[in-house]
């Protein structure tokens, strides 16, 4: 979008500003408060934030269409770093009528690629009015075949609207074609396809789950240093069941976050807090009333580690999809406190992407991704767990969602 967009008089401007590397500790609650604050957008860019009446006195604000914020709060849109928004598509069936919450899914293998994209696309419409304004969607496919329909999905989403990440998600299961055989799925991984998605630009990130009935930690770690040599970003499912090395590896191997997280322990915890790799957390999808326990969020935090939420949010599977909902979750659940939810879920969540450079926070030269919440403060999102408070949410400065007026019966 082209132009000059001038957003005024939000009673709490949360800039989330400052800092070369993502929120540890005590500034993941400095959220960089501006009361009656604005900013002025240039080209989809941001050229100027600060209070309202210094920004409005700049020349070029004089000539810029305006949109008012009295009285509401604006934010950095939301990063949700680790999704599987493409993985399946529900199929519902008459036991699904009488409560059963075990809906039987369908392989995107039986849905072709052009309902799978409109499926997508009608996904991130609802993310979008929740407020999200980046999305990293893992593959993660059951057979080779379902794997590139997936990457080629992805590579029809990118940057519009949303900026979405695409990641090759890699050994959480055996490939139907390597069944029994993981030594040749990890030679295969590492000889030819992972160099052919890079060739074609199909994937940002390698994400490695390492789980028994695939891949040990040795054969992950080959696999990520493959992706490395190659160029790919690294991130890898971490504490998903007791001790299984991957936060160590994800450390080890450079990795941009480490997610999950259920079983780290006081070890694993500094191993992070020493580290560049983020700690993703997924409250609204890791059941609290499963045999795993809550990710350690107050731990992480007070060691120093860098700590991102996402909404792991996959069709299906009983997740959810609003950043919102999570940062409310992560403040019952885990402990977290409003300021501290929300950098996890914004600058920090860029952070896991390796994208903070340009996305996460309102300072001039970055993308202007930002929120307008129909509240006077930013608490109220922790009290509103499974509602929308998002007035607007603007990309690049365009604005892609707008609440709705509701017109009430007179008297």
């Amino acid at each position: 979008m082209t132009g000059l967009l001038l957003v005024r008089g939000a009673r709490q401007l949360l800039t989330l500003r400052g800092g070369s590397g993502p929120r540890r500790g005590p500034a993941l609650r400095d959220l960089g408060l501006i009361p009656d604050g604005a900013l002025l957008i240039r080209d989809g860019l941001i050229a100027s934030v600060g209070p309202s009446r210094r920004i409005e006195n700049l020349a070029e604000a004089r000539s810029a269409r305006e949109i008012s914020a009295a009285g509401k709060v604006v934010l950095p849109g939301f990063v949700d770093s680790h999704t599987h928004l493409v993985a399946r598509a529900l199929r519902p069936t008459a036991s699904s009528d009488t409560g059963d919450p075990a809906i039987p899914v369908r392989s995107t293998r039986a849905v072709p690629a052009s309902r799978l994209l409109f499926e997508t696309r009608r996904r991130l419409a609802a993310l979008i009015r929740h407020g999200t304004t980046t999305v990293e969607i893992k593959s993660g496919g059951e057979d080779l075949a379902e794997e590139r329909k997936i990457l080629r999905v992805l590579a029809l989403l990118k940057q519009r609207p949303l900026d979405v990440v695409p990641t090759c998600l890699a050994g959480g299961r055996l490939p139907l074609e390597f069944l029994g055989k993981p030594d040749d799925y990890l030679e295969w991984m590492r000889a030819r396809f992972l160099p052919a998605i890079r060739r074609r630009g199909l994937a940002h990130c390698v994400d490695v789950v390492c789980l028994p009935e695939c891949w040990t930690a040795s054969q992950a770690r080959l696999c990520l240093e493959s992706a490395r040599r190659l160029g790919f970003r690294l991130k890898v499912h971490a504490g998903t069941s007791g001790r299984d090395g991957a936060v160590r590896l994800a450390v080890g191997c450079g990795a941009l976050s480490a997610d999950h997280l259920h079983y780290a322990d006081e070890d694993e915890v500094a191993l992070l807090a020493a580290s560049s790799t983020i700690a993703t957390l997924l409250p609204g999808c890791d059941r609290p009333l499963a045999a795993d326990p809550l990710p350690p969020a107050r731990t992480l935090i007070e060691a120093g580690a860098a700590v991102a939420l996402a909404t792991g949010f996959a069709p299906g599977a009983p997740s959810p999809f609003s950043m919102q909902a999570v940062v409310a979750l992560a403040c019952s659940r885990l402990g977290m406190t409003p300021a501290e939810a929300l950098s996890a879920a914004t600058i920090n969540g860029a952070h896991a992407l390796g994208l903070a450079d340009r996305l996460g926070s309102l300072e001039a030269g970055k993308q202007a991704d930002l929120l307008i919440l129909d509240a006077p403060d930013y608490r109220e999102m922790t009290y509103h767990c499974g509602g929308n408070l998002v007035a607007m949410t603007l990309k690049r400065g365009e604005i892609l969602h707008r609440q709705g007026e509701l017109k009430w019966p007179e008297d």
